[in-house]
């Protein structure tokens, strides 16, 4: 049983690392693989080797990790801290190359995931399983990963002139705002923020107005637009850029009419109110009215 984190954010951090095994297990796996195939990656210039590097920490990492009872945790943490330096030591060694768009839009990618599973942990522990990575987020998610690689495999060889090294800084100052929003709103709802939608009203339930959410009444849906959107703006993928942002806008426009729905017969009164006050986040998104 892991004793009550103290309210500070940064405090939480210091008492997950001590007393949470599963928090210190991701993170831990994390940073020792991100060190040593980081190691390898930038002494040697060459992303092979880094692959290479990769394939042989990995079963290591399995099998030390095969008997603890947390190793669905521990191996996506090692996996994640692997793909994450790799490419962040080709981004770094090879600034302003096409193929530098792919690498970073990948450091962006699995660190998305990571940081999922530890602010997950630091503002919501009781929700935290091996699937808060969301690595296993749905076919459809990853299906349409596939397609963006296979656009921009495509894109950077026949029309290389397209990827713009201007456009990827536009992108990755994009994903940082939307990283910041969404993680800035995990922070803030805290218990309240979760990857399922809650179907009933729970005694500890609180409708949350302050920090972020007094400027936005969806901010971890804004993030996780921006941030998406973003993804193929560092890429310059135009055909993916138009499909990402009406499939993510119609994905968080049904869940957010969704959402409030319940919100409002969670708080009935005071949320309409809120409504009324603070934008929703997403653009051109209207939520439930009630009649």
């Amino acid at each position: 049983m892991v004793p009550s984190p103290p309210p500070t954010f940064c405090g939480r951090v210091v008492h997950h690392l001590k007393s949470d095994d599963d928090f210190r297990t991701a993170t831990d796996a994390f940073m020792i693989l991100f060190a040593v195939v980081g190691s390898v990656s930038a002494a040697t210039s060459s992303y092979l080797l880094g692959l290479v590097a990769i394939a042989i920490v990995m079963p290591i990492a399995y099998l030390i990790g095969r008997k603890r009872p947390n190793k669905a945790i521990l191996l996506p943490g090692a996996f994640l801290g692997c793909a994450v330096a790799v490419n962040l030591a080709y981004t770094v060694s090879h600034e302003g190359e096409t193929w530098e768009h792919l690498t970073r839009y990948f450091v962006f990618l699995f660190l998305f995931h990571f940081t999922e599973f530890v602010f997950t942990a630091l503002t919501n522990r009781r929700s935290l399983r091996p699937d808060s990575f969301l690595l296993n987020h749905s076919v459809g998610y990853w299906l349409a990963a596939g397609i963006s690689w296979v656009e921009f495999g495509i894109e950077a060889y026949f029309f290389p002139g397209i990827k713009s090294y201007p456009v990827l800084w536009i992108g990755t100052i994009g994903c940082i705002i939307g990283e910041i929003c969404r993680k800035l709103a995990m922070i803030h709802a805290g218990l309240g923020f979760t990857h399922r939608l809650a179907m009933k009203k729970r005694v500890d339930h609180r409708l949350v107005k302050d920090g972020i959410y007094a400027y936005m009444r969806h901010p971890g849906y804004f993030g996780w637009f921006v941030w998406a959107v973003s993804t193929q703006i560092i890429l310059c993928n135009p055909i993916c850029f138009v499909v990402y942002a009406y499939v993510t806008w119609h994905f968080f426009a049904s869940r957010i009419y969704d959402e409030e729905r319940d919100l409002i017969a969670f708080f009935g009164d005071a949320y309409v109110e809120y409504q009324r006050e603070v934008w929703i986040g997403v653009p051109f998104v209207s939520g439930y009215q009630r009649p």
